[in-house]
């Protein structure tokens, strides 16, 4: 027992050294309050949910796609403390790819050659998608009023990093009017 408390002292001699502390802990309380939020959102708890608030929604564009990420990361954005209106802004580096599902041929032809022919394959004349892979997102515009606290802005920062998995480089947060 006098090991643990040993431990916990030297833990909270560390702790205290620490510059800037209450940065770091609104951030991770940040980080800790979007996983809830996203992990415990669900149609039934939202009166105005459609289809298309759920993760596996089907997108007929990359605009759509870009839409409907902007208009969640707005929504979970102004419920943060201190932040104000807020607008977002997506670019992509490139949109939808699809990959379908082929079967290839090889055939050694008269001379010795061999000719390999890749065909996709169709059931009722509609190609098979073997994977849909989504659109790469080249940057992210943050305007919110609240964005010259540091602290607001930098739990935008811990927000959109942990929804997207984007470098904060790729992330420009500014004040509003």
């Amino acid at each position: 027992m006098g090991d643990f408390k040993e431990k916990f002292k030297s833990l909270y001699e560390k702790i205290k050294k620490v510059k800037h502390i209450e940065i770091y802990l609104a951030v991770g309380l940040a980080v800790i309050i979007a996983i809830i939020y996203f992990t415990t959102l669900s149609p039934s708890n939202d009166s105005s949910s459609t289809e298309d608030d759920n993760i596996d929604a089907t997108f007929s564009s990359s605009q759509e796609y870009v839409s409907y990420i902007e208009n969640k990361l707005e929504n979970v954005i102004t419920s943060v403390k201190g932040a104000g209106n807020v607008n977002v802004l997506i670019t992509l580096e490139k949109g939808f790819e699809y990959i379908y599902v082929t079967e290839e041929e090889t055939r050694t032809t008269s001379n010795g050659t061999t000719v390999t022919t890749s065909t996709v394959v169709m059931v009722d004349g509609k190609p098979i998608l073997q994977e849909e892979i989504y659109p790469v997102i080249g940057g992210i515009v943050v305007v919110a009023d609240g964005a010259g606290d540091v602290s607001v802005k930098l739990n935008i920062i811990s927000i959109i990093q942990t929804v997207i998995d984007i470098d904060s480089s790729k992330i420009n947060v500014l004040e509003g009017n």
